[in-house]
């Protein structure tokens, strides 16, 4: 398989939807190997349309180049309360990916 499976998690704030299912919000990526592509993702939102609007924002972006960009997006176009969870789990995602990168040189 030419993809590897990585997750970012991060805890929800009170009041939110989704924190009367889970307790952390996950967002969860397939990567290319070769290149550092997101070639699918998702996350645990509570609404379908802010699981793709996440999804949508990450495809086609490689960590290779960072995630500056991804949560300059993030803050610009999501103005929901779990955008300081969403942040914080891209970049415990994008921890894991470093991680797995140093683990694999």
């Amino acid at each position: 398989m030419n993809t590897q499976f990585i997750a970012g998690h991060a805890r929800l704030p009170a009041g939110m939807a989704a924190k009367s299912v889970y307790d952390t919000l996950t967002i969860t990526a397939e990567i290319d190997k070769k290149y550092g592509v997101i070639v699918d993702a998702s996350c645990t939102l509570a609404t379908e349309h802010g699981r793709d609007y996440v999804a949508r924002l990450l495809k086609g972006h490689s960590l290779r180049d960072g995630i500056d960009s991804i949560l300059e997006q993030l803050n610009e176009g999501y103005l929901g309360k779990a955008n300081s969870a969403l942040c914080a789990a891209l970049k415990d995602l994008y921890k894991q990916y470093c991680k797995m990168q140093e683990n694999t040189q």
